[in-house]
């Protein structure tokens, strides 16, 4: 009788350390959020050999599997404003507007939102990096990285399916913690006495849109029956796509530690809290949220823990004043939007015509050679980076460390000319595009 191949088995046993799989790229991104892909993306669009690695096991970070569910920070001020960031973003808001009803502009009442379906998100990240031809590594949690003269050499994960290590001549920091940054020894910044606070999403099914509350709605009956429900915030809000009668729930705040067995924790709390709000909903807002069920929970949503110590740390005061810095790769009119305490947050406004940029030494550790960050964990004061760290800059800031690699090559990120960058990152810093005519919908771009 011969054996059935397919059930075919064979002994294996661990013989000593097991040998890291090497791999070796021009350009090593760390943290496969809207940042990392971003930065990714751009890179492999200039011909560089790139890997983009992630701690979780699937590609988009907190924008897709936190479901974040919006892109903030995209647009001017005014209901109608002119799109700040291009490029990989023009991208995915056509990618998005092919879909069915992945996507819904929401005009005013200070500025365009966009909501997204993250499902649909999902897909764009996972199609564009595949068409790139970039190599990804996934559920790998970073070790340690070899550092010497202001130069990452490589860096080590660990996966389930065993050790990695990552050499690379240029590196993105954009793991959202300055995990790299840390790892490799530089100095990071953390808040000094209280942290900021994180969201943990939850998205409902078989609302009923005609009927769903407004924000002011659930904040005055949070306030007045938030206790009885034992939820910490006092406020919430939903984002819907109209047409499906799902919600994208934002009603929570819960800690965010580094600290890893906390960490845990109040991920757990973060559910609870989730679930309790649900309870509130339905049982406060019954015509809208009465027969609602809950589709999906995201990942614990984290705004800000430590970050990089960069050659030049952006103040709020420079956010005020719209600082126009030499140097500038990003923009954006978001309001200072502080999660300090947890019943609520700070929401600062600025005027119709307010612009504020982040400069690229922002993004460039004080120590580095060879490191560009992008997104959360760049160089700011708490309050001007709860202003930058939303989706719509964080998209040019990973844009912008591409081309900074790219220019720096073998040499220093700290000495890349500045003109050449300046030309590189003009669509996200002096474009003005208006998507929309006042009162219509899609118009003629006008500049």
């Amino acid at each position: 009788m011969h054996s059935n191949p397919s059930t075919a088995t064979r002994i294996v046993r661990r013989q000593g350390d097991e040998p890291p799989r090497r791999v070796a790229a021009e350009i090593c991104v760390v943290g496969a959020g809207i940042s990392g892909v971003s930065a990714a993306l751009q890179a492999a669009r200039l011909g560089r050999k790139v890997v983009l690695v992630d701690g979780q096991p699937v590609l988009g970070g907190q924008a897709v599997n936190s479901i974040i569910a919006t892109f903030c920070g995209l647009f001017s001020n005014g209901t109608h404003g002119y799109q700040f960031t291009h490029g990989i973003a023009d991208d995915l808001l056509a990618w998005l507007e092919a879909e069915d009803k992945a996507i819904h502009y929401r005009h005013g009442p200070n500025t365009t939102v966009v909501y997204y379906d993250e499902v649909a998100l999902g897909r764009w990240v996972e199609s564009r990096i595949r068409e790139a031809g970039i190599t990804v590594v996934l559920g790998a949690q970073l070790m340690a990285a070899q550092a010497a003269d202001g130069r990452i050499e490589a860096a080590d994960f660990m996966t389930r399916y065993g050790p990695v290590r990552i050499e690379a001549q240029g590196w993105v920091e954009a793991s959202g913690d300055a995990a790299l940054a840390w790892a490799a020894g530089f100095p990071c910044r953390v808040p000094e006495t209280k942290g900021v606070f994180g969201t943990q999403m939850v998205v409902l099914e078989h609302i009923v849109e005609a009927h769903q509350p407004t924000k002011v709605e659930i904040a005055e009956r949070l306030r007045e029956h938030g206790d009885a429900y034992g939820l910490l915030r006092r406020e919430g809000l939903g984002f819907t796509i109209p047409g499906r009668g799902i919600a994208a729930m934002n009603m929570t705040h819960i800690e965010t530690p580094l600290d890893p067995v906390e960490a845990s924790a109040k991920a757990l709390d973060g559910r609870e809290q989730a679930l309790r709000a649900v309870e509130f909903l339905r049982a406060e807002f019954p015509d809208c949220f009465g027969q609602a069920k809950i589709r999906s929970f995201g990942t614990p949503g984290i705004r800000q823990t430590r970050w990089i110590v960069g050659r030049h740390h952006l103040t709020v005061d420079e956010i005020r004043a719209g600082t126009r810095f030499d140097d500038a790769v990003a923009r954006t009119a978001w309001p200072i939007e502080l999660h300090d305490h947890g019943d609520g947050h700070h929401w600062i406004l600025f005027d119709e015509d307010h612009v504020h940029y982040v400069p690229l030494g922002s993004l460039v550790p004080a120590e580095a050679q060879n490191v560009v960050a992008a997104g959360r964990c760049i160089d700011a004061d708490v309050s001007a980076l709860s202003s930058v760290r939303v989706m719509g800059p964080c998209i040019a800031m990973g844009m912008a460390a591409a081309h900074a690699l790219d220019l720096a090559g073998s040499g220093s990120v700290q000495q890349i000319d500045p003109a050449a960058m300046a030309t590189r990152v003009a669509d996200n810093v002096d474009r003005r595009h208006y998507r929309w005519a006042a009162d219509a919908g899609p118009a003629v771009a006008k500049y």
